[in-house]
């Protein structure tokens, strides 16, 4: 039960002298009043309102209730007017570091917004490529992607993004679309390195009980995604991404997914991190709620917590390489 619903149901109930007239007041149903209202009763064991077709009144018990509730919802309203005020008035610069795809295709593009809503707060952004990087020493948040290694952070796993495999509306033309992940072998992959300098040319894909681990070629391969995404755009080749960060390509057709029907593995989690100390710090309260509204806006997984792939660990020059070492 949302006892603080109930709570809020109940009282306007009890001043308005009927159901109907707390569903108006609250914008709500009757049904909805009833049933919150009749769980509140049945938890406390004790009848609130007596019922006839005349409306509602307050048993003494009821009335009890009611004149202990009012005064504490009322100082609660209070309270959150007052941090709400001080959360518009939170101001500085908020030292912000993010990864490049996350800042130019999700973070970035929401940052307008923002300030709207708290125009005295000043956004220093920087772009990283790794946690330790030296544009990201001041940094009070990080949005980062994949297993960061963060000891002396407060660590948020906000959830797996979906990965997709992707290409030009001409290159499948040209080159067929998949019907299996098997197919892929025969088709020119574009390839990221990620910034552990490990070559992603190991994509795994699951469909219910039946999982594929294909190792995929192709002619170009780059540690920056942009080179990667000129080159599908450009009908060169197919890559994986991350959907969190092509929705715009996705939307506009200039990128077409393939084999939806299965989930392709591997999706790294998209993270925020801050420095212990500044976890009651207003302003990155307030962009942390901001991350995490957005990311409610976009499909995301929810095993944030997930390990990371075998490929993941340090020695391993190609992800590929795990299937000769564990296969």
């Amino acid at each position: 039960m949302d006892k603080m619903r109930a709570l809020h149901y109940f009282i306007a109930s009890a001043e308005e002298g009927s159901f109907a007239g707390a569903a108006r007041r609250m914008q709500v149903s009757v049904p909805a009043i009833q049933k919150l209202v009749t769980v509140l009763e049945q938890n406390l064991g004790i009848r609130l309102f007596e019922r006839s077709v005349q409306g509602l009144t307050l048993t003494a018990s009821g009335h009890t209730y009611f004149e202990a509730c009012q005064p504490l919802l009322a100082e609660l309203a209070a309270v959150d007017e007052t941090l709400s005020r001080s959360a518009q008035r939170a101001s500085g610069t908020l030292v912000v570091a993010a990864h490049p795809q996350l800042a130019h295709h999700f973070l970035l593009p929401a940052l307008p917004r923002f300030h709207l809503r708290y125009p005295d707060i000043q956004i220093d952004f920087r772009v990283i490529n790794r946690l330790t990087d030296a544009d990201g020493e001041n940094a009070d948040v990080f949005v980062l992607h994949g297993w960061p290694e963060a000891n002396h952070f407060v660590h948020r796993p906000l959830g797996h993004t979906r990965a997709v495999i992707v290409g030009a509306p001409e290159y499948w033309a040209v080159r067929g679309v998949p019907k299996h992940p098997s197919e892929l072998a025969r088709h020119t992959c574009l390839l990221m390195r990620n910034p552990a300098g490990i070559l992603i040319d190991l994509w795994e894909f699951e469909r219910a009980t039946e999982k594929v681990s294909i190792t995929v070629t192709g002619w170009l391969c780059s540690n920056a995604r942009e080179v990667v995404l000129d080159g599908v755009l450009a009908g060169e080749g197919i890559a994986r991404f991350s959907r969190l960060t092509s929705l715009d390509h996705l939307q506009a057709g200039r990128l077409i997914p393939v084999l939806l029907d299965w989930e392709v593995k591997g999706g790294p989690p998209v993270n925020v991190l801050f420095r212990p100390n500044q976890r009651r710090t207003p302003r990155v309260r307030l962009f942390l709620d901001f991350v995490n509204e957005l990311l409610r806006d976009i499909e995301t997984e929810a095993d944030g917590g997930a390990e990371a792939p075998h490929w993941h660990r340090r020695g391993y020059r190609r992800a590929s390489s795990v299937l000769r070492r564990h296969g």
